[in-house]
This record gives C-alpha cells, sequence and structure tokens, in this order.
C-alpha cells in the first residue's frame, strides 16, 4: 500500500471515530490556541514598544545618572550603611550628580548638551476659578520625547515650550470636573516655598528676647512666592492620575524649572544635586560609544533608548514565558488523550489489523498507519487552536488599541504565520510520538490471534 493511500485511509478512519477524535483535537487546540497567543502578544508589544521608542524618543539622548545602583532598580531608602559623602543623598544613600558633574559633561567635544531632570514638590497650586488647593510634582518638559496630545497643542520634537507654559495630564480633568480643552488657557499659580538661612545663636537669642517664640518660628519659616502658568496642553497618558501624587506630574519649560528648583532648594543639601540627567551624544556619535566613554572618564552611568526597550522586552519575554507554559501543559495532557485514543482504536481493530496482516499488509505499514492517524488528529487540534488565536488577534486587537488608548493603528497582539506553521508542523511532530506505542502495539499483534478477537 503507498504512503498517500496510508494518509487517505488514517484520515477515514478517525472520521469513523468523530466524538473521540474532535474531544482529543480539542485538548490540543487550547495548548495551541494558548502558546499562538503568548506568541501574538510577546510580537505584538515588543513591536509596539519598539515602534513607540524609535517614534518618539530621540535616540541620540541617554538617561545618564551618577549612582550604578538605579541601573539596577534600586529603590529610596534601600541602600546600605555607607561612608559619608556630600554628594550622597542622606535619606536614599544614593550618589547624586552634582553640579561640577554636569559642567565635566558638557565640556566634551561628544556631547551635545547636558539637562538636569528637575523634580519639583510645589507646596500646594491653585487654579484658576477656584480657591482649592492641590499638592502635584512637576518636573521639566523633555523637548525630545512626543507625547500624545488630547487638548490643545504641543511643538514639534526637540523645540521646547513657552517659559510661562505648563502641560497636565489627562487625569486632571476628572479631578477638575472639566473636560481636557477647557483647561487650556486656564491660569495655574504655583505657590513655592524656600528654605531659610540658618540663623546663628544669637540671632536666635535676641529674636527670643525681643519677639518671643513666635518670632523665632516667623523666622525659621521659609519664604514663598507665586510662579503663574497658563495651560498649553493636555497630553494622555496610560493608567489614573491625580493632583495629589499620583501617576502623573505636570511639566513646565526647563529654564522656568531650573529658576523655581534653585530658589526651593538654595542653602538646603539637596541644592544643584540630582538622581538622574539627560545627556545628548553630538549627531554622529553612536549613543552606545558615549555611554561607554562617560562611565570610564566621567564615572557616570547611563542608559541609551537601545537599553529601555530592552529592560521592556525582558519584561515581556518573561510573561510570554509564563503563558506559554500554561501552553505547553496543555499540549503534554493533549499527549495522553492522543495515547489513550489510539490505544483504544488499536483495541476496537484488533480483528481488523489481523484480517489486515493475514492479506499481507506488512507491521511496518500497519503501524505507519496509527501513527498517520495520530498524525491527523494533531493536524486537526492545531489547525483549531490556530485559527481561533488568529480570530480572537482579528477582533481583540481594535478593542484593546480602544482600551488602551494606544493610538490608531497600533496593536498589541500581531499574528505570526511563520510561528503557525512551525506550531502546526510541531503538533503533528508530537502527535505521531504520542502515536508510536499505540502503533507498535498494532504492528506486534499475532494476526491469528487477533483473527480470533471478537
Amino acid at each position: 500500500m503507498k504512503t498517500l493511500d496510508i494518509m487517505n485511509r488514517a484520515g477515514r478512519n478517525i472520521g469513523r471515530s468523530k466524538g473521540r477524535t474532535i474531544l482529543t483535537s480539542l485538548a490540543i487546540a487550547v495548548g495551541s490556541f494558548t502558546i499562538m497567543m503568548s506568541l501574538a502578544a510577546g510580537a505584538g508589544t515588543r513591536e509596539y514598544s519598539k515602534n513607540l521608542i524609535e517614534s518618539n524618543i530621540d535616540p541620540q539622548t541617554l538617561i545618564a545618572f551618577k549612582d550604578k545602583s538605579l541601573n539596577q532598580g534600586n529603590r529610596v531608602g534601600s541602600a546600605p550603611l555607607q561612608e559619608y559623602s556630600d554628594s550622597r543623598d542622606a535619606r536614599s544613600g544614593l550618589d547624586l550628580v552634582t553640579q561640577a558633574d554636569i559642567d565635566a559633561l558638557r565640556d566634551r567635544n561628544d556631547v551635545d548638551w547636558v539637562e538636569p531632570f528637575y523634580q519639583i514638590a510645589a507646596k500646594y497650586t491653585r487654579f484658576e476659578g477656584s480657591e482649592t488647593k492641590y499638592t502635584m510634582n512637576i518636573s521639566r518638559y523633555d523637548s525630545f520625547i512626543r507625547n500624545d496630545v488630547v487638548a490643545g497643542n504641543l511643538p514639534s520634537k526637540g523645540t521646547r515650550i513657552g517659559e510661562n507654559d505648563i502641560v497636565l495630564p489627562e487625569g486632571f480633568s476628572d479631578t477638575l470636573g472639566l473636560k481636557p480643552s477647557e483647561l487650556i488657557g486656564k491660569k495655574v499659580i504655583v505657590t513655592i516655598e524656600s528654605l531659610p538661612n540658618q540663623p546663628s545663636q544669637e540671632e536666635l537669642t535676641q529674636l527670643f528676647m525681643t519677639g518671643g517664640a513666635k518670632a523665632v518660628e516667623e523666622r525659621m519659616q521659609g519664604q514663598t512666592k507665586d510662579v503663574t502658568f497658563v495651560v498649553r496642553a493636555v497630553i494622555r497618558e496610560n493608567g489614573s492620575s491625580s493632583l495629589t501624587g499620583g501617576n502623573g506630574s505636570v511639566v513646565i519649560d526647563s529654564s522656568t524649572a531650573y529658576e523655581i528648583s534653585e530658589y526651593t532648594t538654595k542653602g538646603t543639601n539637596d541644592y544643584r544635586k540630582y538622581y538622574t540627567i539627560t545627556v545628548r551624544a553630538r549627531d554622529g556619535v553612536s549613543p552606545v560609544d558615549l555611554k561607554q566613554r562617560l562611565e570610564k572618564d566621567n564615572k557616570i552611568y547611563a542608559m541609551t533608548a537601545e537599553d529601555v526597550q530592552q529592560i521592556i522586552f525582558q519584561f515581556v519575554d518573561v510573561l510570554q514565558y509564563i503563558v506559554t507554559g500554561f501552553g505547553v501543559l496543555a499540549l503534554v495532557a493533549s499527549v495522553f488523550g492522543i495515547v489513550n485514543t489510539q490505544y483504544i482504536s488499536v483495541l476496537e481493530r484488533t480483528s481488523q489489523i489481523g484480517l489486515m496482516k493475514a492479506l499481507g499488509m506488512r507491521s511496518r505499514k500497519i503501524s505507519q498507519l496509527f501513527r498517520y492517524e495520530a498524525a491527523w488528529i494533531g493536524f486537526f487540534g492545531g489547525v483549531i487552536g490556530v485559527g481561533l488565536a488568529w480570530v480572537a488577534t482579528y477582533f481583540l486587537n481594535p478593542w484593546i488599541t480602544s482600551t488602551l488608548n494606544l493610538g490608531e493603528g497600533n496593536y498589541l497582539l500581531e499574528f505570526e504565520w511563520l510561528s503557525a506553521v512551525e506550531l502546526l508542523i510541531a503538533l503533528i511532530i508530537i502527535a505521531v510520538l504520542a502515536g508510536w506505542f499505540p502503533a507498535r502495539k498494532a504492528a506486534k499483534l499475532d494476526p491469528i490471534e487477533a483473527l480470533r478477537t471478537e
């Protein structure tokens, strides 16, 4: 009997046991569906992250820092006992970038510009038309990162906003009870506070003698002033934000952020010290090469856009491995289903096997017949699982994009036909291997004994 004839006959044989075949195939389909969805999610998320970083972040910029542990996920307050240093933050134990470090970087001929990340904690903030006071974090506007604007407008990438402009995250509109478009043009009054110069003991004694404790208290209080901004744009962000220390931070022009930082930190240990800074490599200079030279020459560590991308990919890979693991477990369970189905098939067709042997069919061909039956089961299960994964990807992508506000044309699920074909071939091979033991049992049946079986 030719191989093609054996394949056709194997297909007809499993067709006679439709219920058992469908159930076994569905077990395989569950595993293949899970694996294909994890592959689609991994490929889609990696592609989305890659496009997001490449289109929104200048590849020539680096995020630089003095303390190497910042590159290892160190958190404030987690540092062990360390020797004191003027450049080390007493609260976090992390080495901070000083003005001397920034000046040294600006003198390099392979660096275009250097700018610190100013993190400003305003005393409180008021919005035009309301006397309610809010607390919020303020940072500088990064002109080399493109933002998704909900209302208003932002300049093109690489161009700074105005000195009195302020950009709010979308979540603020919910807290204020206004539409994002209604915030555009509104004034935002930010009250900042500077710490006073430490008085001498003689000055404190004199104040106490003349004005009592109240005079001393007033002397120890910082000076406050208001800085007025105008809302230029409202930007979209993933996750909720709040005016009381949530995920969202408002951003202002870097020159204004510098002035406020100078005012609020002068006279303190935090004056002109920063956790991170932005360094831009000159055009034509490789960011990777600059990163290595900064570490060697200035003891400054940095992350390129590619490094950020790799960190995201690591998280995606871990999640993909976990989901794929569940799919593999489902396939392992389906292997036992194939073995069981084929064993039952051998027992039910014992006399038929004996007749085929009596008519001259070789044991090798009989074994081949049952292996092909197992292959058909694996093929059908794989097709069902892959097909369902394609349908799920097709219909879920628009919903995910809309729900997560990813933007038109951005999808987190990317169905890969090459991976689907490879998975289908792998499932057929697994099914054939699973059917090897039942096929071997069928091939070894004695034809005389088999014919006697009813």
